[in-house]
Order: structure tokens, then sequence, then C-alpha cells
């Protein structure tokens, strides 16, 4: 199969791949999804089997209007609330499903389903060009970094789906807070752009937003709680901001070279500005997020390098989607000074 990367303005061939229940990436604020039609069953099982998607994950399903969600999901007066204050934007809101709608496999089995607005034009006028929501899982393998580029998507599913459409890099970089409000007390599944404190301030309750944990014979309600997510082959450490004048020194010792992704704080202390195996990640924790995907990408297509040293954020609220989204690339695996020296 050919896959093209259309651009803005050729819309309608994009529309009319995904009507003949075709895969079509597209760009969001936060990172590119897989789109198909979520009313056509044979269209989402393509997207697992592109992926290689467990199929107990659910899909989020993207809509170009709030009052699209009533066809599917019983939405409440929390819900209405929290469209009105944060779509479009990177919010992801579940909701009890109704009978009969979207089939099970958008659901992942659940009785419940996800869905969102995204702040993208582009991808708000081909889902109106459709006529349908879309399922918009992240558009890679299962597992691998998010696409933040129309070329990541085709490094990894070219040959998969029919096509992606190019809108350039995402702003946001990590994936949409996912708040569920099918419990009595609402509870963030997944950390992203939007807080927890944010969420309150809309609601006036409290929200869970603890970390949530789903063992091995549950399925997850939100996409990112089970399975790995997020990490590249190579070997991924966090590294706290402490710990970086050693790890340097080590990374500096070894035969082939260490992936640093680092504030561009630390690369001017350090004076490693310039050299080809730093990645910068700006300098506050917004640039970081839409930055790491695409440094952990960087260091895994390099052959020449086997280990990659990236910066942990300070452990503020701003910061939460960053850290969750690191921590599972890691794996959980920090630089340990009396481990690696």
């Amino acid at each position: 199969m050919e896959t093209k990367i259309w651009a803005t303005t050729e819309l309608d061939q994009a529309a009319k791949a995904l009507k003949q229940g075709r895969l079509v990436a597209f760009p969001t604020e936060t990172v590119y999804g897989l789109g198909a039609d979520a009313f056509n069953e044979n269209a989402v099982n393509k997207v697992y089997a592109a992926k290689g998607r467990p199929s107990d994950n659910p899909l989020i399903v993207h809509v170009a209007s709030p009052e699209t969600v009533e066809q599917y999901a019983v939405v409440d007066e929390r819900a209405r609330k929290l469209m009105t204050a944060f779509w479009p934007g990177p919010l992801t809101i579940i909701l009890p499903v109704r009978p009969n709608t979207v089939s099970m496999t958008v659901t992942g089995g659940m009785q419940t389903v996800a869905s969102r607005m995204p702040d993208n034009q582009v991808t708000l006028d081909l889902i109106q060009k459709v006529g349908s929501p879309l399922v918009g899982p992240s558009a890679n393998l299962s597992g691998k970094p998010s696409p933040t580029t129309a070329l990541h998507v085709y490094h990894d599913l070219h040959g998969k789906i029919a096509g992606v459409v190019d809108n350039g890099s995402t702003r946001i970089g990590v994936e949409s807070t996912v708040i569920d409000l099918s419990v009595a007390t609402p509870a963030i599944l997944r950390p992203g752009k939007i807080t927890g404190a944010q969420i309150e301030a809309v609601l006036g309750e409290t929200v869970d937003s603890g970390e949530h944990h789903v063992k091995a014979d549950e399925a997850p309600k939100a996409p990112g709680m089970k399975y790995r997510h997020y990490a590249p082959d190579k070997a991924v450490y966090i590294v706290n901001a402490d710990d970086w004048t050693q790890a340097i020194i080590w990374a500096q010792g070894q035969l082939e070279p260490v992936g640093l992704m680092m504030p561009d704080q630390l690369i001017e202390i350090h004076q490693l500005a310039g050299m080809d195996f730093v990645w910068s990640l700006g300098d506050n924790g917004d640039s970081a997020a839409a930055k790491l995907f695409a440094g952990l990408r960087n260091f895994d297509d390099r052959k020449d390098v086997q280990t990659i040293l990236v910066a942990a954020m300070p452990d503020l609220p701003g910061n939460a989607a960053y850290n969750n989204r690191l921590g599972k690339a890691a794996g959980g695996q920090y630089f340990d000074v009396e481990e690696f020296m």
C-alpha cells in the first residue's frame, strides 16, 4: 500500500479515504492521531492491526463539536461544563456509552467511551468533511514514542495506512489529559496539559489526581494505563537535576555516544551547545513536553547511540504529563550515580 503525505489543502482526498474505510493520520495540538470512522467497525479493527495495539486498549473518539458526543455517550452536566471550558483542547472525557452506538471495539470492551475535540482546525475540518467522528490513537507503532510530525507517522506506518495530513509539528507534544466522569469522584487517568486544579476550578469539586494502576487481568479505561508506552528501543534513564555532572562524566567515558536530552540551562552550564549527541528540551516544562518524543525518536534512529539520558522536570502540576511520559519511556529507570560510576 502506498502511503501518501497530504498537504492541508488536500483534505478532500483524506476524507475520501476515510469514507472508504481506510486509515488516515491527522494532526492535533498534542500528537498525530491515526484516524478511522468511529462508526465503521471494520475500519476501527484496521487501526488495532496497523499499530499492533492490544484489543482491550480503548480508543479516543475525536469529534468536531460537543453535540456529536450525545450520539453515543451519556453526557451529564459535569461533562458539559468541561466541554465549555476546555474544548477544543487537550482534554479527553470518559462517559457511559449509549447502547448500540459505537462498537465495543472502540471502547476496548468497556461500558464507557472516551471523547475529545482537538484544538486543530485542519482536523476539525477533516472530521466535518467525513461526516462522522474519528477514532484517533497516536499514529505510531504500539508502545513507541508518539509522533509529533507527519514524518514520524510515515516512519512507523508507511505501507500500512492510506496517508497522513501534514500540518507541521504539534504544539503540545504529549497526549491529552484523560478525566473519567463515569465515576462518583472525577478521576484523572492520564495527566496532560490540563491539570487537576484547572478541572476542579471548573467543576467546583474534588478531582482524584492520584496515579491509577491497572492489574494484568483488568481492562484499562483509558489509553496509556496498562501497556508499555512511549518507549524507544534504546535504553532510557531519567536524570535528576543534581546528578547531571556525574551523568555527563559517565557518558563521556563510554565507547559509544550517549544521547543527552537536557534543558537549555543545563546545556549552557555544561558547555554542550552544538554537540550532535545533545537534544535541547528548551527552557521550561512546556517546551520539554513538546520536544520529548521527537528527541527520543531522534536518538532511537541513530545506530551509534545505545543509551539515552533524559532530564526529569521539577515535580510540579504543570510538569506532570512530561514526567509521566518520560517515566513510562524509561520504564521507571533512573541514572543511579553509585550504580553507574
